[in-house]
Formats: structure tokens, sequence, C-alpha cells
């Protein structure tokens, strides 16, 4: 189990929240935390890259110049992957970057992700449940009462973000807003400050504490 510190919109100490989800062992963490990341960096990947071989290329069915007699090396065809605008020897070909990892191993190292990054948490109260209208300057006021450097990565998990609240974070760059059921170990790790509302602490709490 692990404490949080709980503000309020203010950037005021409103409390403490605790989360306590089980982890990986020790010795193995680093490696299934890896295996999970390159696991999603590989499914981000499209696949689409293709080239041509000389079978593919069009033209060069005729005979580029006579067998003999011309003190150059014989040629069969101007696709030969020794010319400029043949074939392409062993070049890419649509593939599918996905790699195997079963439910229990992907659960577990998210949890065991989040709860690294234990000390990077802020519990924030009623986060932009004030806003009326999108407003980005707001955001940016709240980030610094917070504590949070300009620059900085931030991923804001909410258990249900408005529109309000998507709309004024969208023009920030450095900022990611996620639902609390849609968290992933790259952006966990991504970030050098993870703000979370407390609802969204406690919908954490109920899909990832079943183990």
């Amino acid at each position: 189990m692990a404490d949080c510190v709980v503000r309020d919109w203010q950037g005021k100490e409103a409390g403490k929240a605790s989360l306590d989800l089980k982890v990986a062992k020790e010795s193995s963490a680093a490696d299934l935390v890896h295996r999970a990341v390159v696991r999603q960096l590989a499914h981000a990947r499209q696949g689409t890259a293709s080239t041509l071989t000389r079978a593919e290329v069009a033209g060069g069915g005729r005979k580029p110049y006579k067998q003999k007699g011309t003190g150059r090396a014989r040629q069969g065809s101007i696709r030969t992957p020794l010319r400029p605008g043949g074939g392409v020897i062993f070049g890419p070909k649509p593939r599918s970057y996905n790699l195997a990892m079963n439910r229990k191993e992907r659960r577990l190292a998210l949890r065991t992700a989040l709860m690294s990054r234990i000390d990077a948490i802020t519990v924030v109260k009623d986060f932009g449940t004030s806003l009326e209208a999108p407003k980005t300057r707001e955001i940016t006021a709240a980030l610094a009462r917070l504590g949070i450097a300009d620059g900085a990565k931030v991923l804001v998990v909410l258990d249900n973000p408005s529109e309000v609240v998507r709309l004024s974070v969208r023009n920030l760059a450095k900022v990611k807003l996620i639902a609390a059921d849609q968290l992933n170990v790259f952006d966990l790790l991504h970030a050098d400050h993870l703000l979370v509302g407390e609802a969204a602490l406690a919908k954490i709490q109920e899909v990832y504490g079943d183990g």
C-alpha cells in the first residue's frame, strides 16, 4: 500500500489517499515492464512499408543490349537490383509487428509501472469541475499551483473527463488526458508527473486491484 497527497483545485493539501495494487517481484519486474513497453510500441507500428522485387517492377522484359561484343557486363533486364530503378533485394513487405503477452502479465506490468511512479502521483480533488467553458490558461494556472514546472510532461488521469476539460487540455502539447480505465504502461513511465482525479484513483483500485 502506498499513500498519495491529495490537493484541491487551488493546489492546497486536502488530505491523503492510498493505493494498494499487487506488483511483480523485484527480480522480474524490470523484464516484465520492459516487455510490456516493447509490445505497446510494436503494436503502434503500421507495418505498411513495402518494396517491389525484380519480379514486381514494371518493364524490363527486353534485354538492354546484346550479350557479347559491348565490353560491358552481361545484363538481362533493366529491373535487376544492381541498377537504379530495379527491384529491391530482401526489402520490407507489409507485416504485423504484434507481440504476444497474456492478460495476467499485461495487468501485472501495468500495476507494477503505476506503483513504481507513486512518488510522481498527485491526487487532485475535483479536477476541472469548476470550469464552465474550455480555457487552456485555467489548466496551465492549475498546473503551476500544483507545483508542476513549465515544459514538464504531465499525464492527467480522470474517471470520466468532461468535454470542457478535454478541450481545455487539447492545446497543451506536454499534457495528455486519459480515462482511468485506459491506462497504459508507456504513458505512465513517459510522464514526469501524474495528476489523478480522486474519483479516478478509486476507479483504478476497482479495475486493477483484483489481481
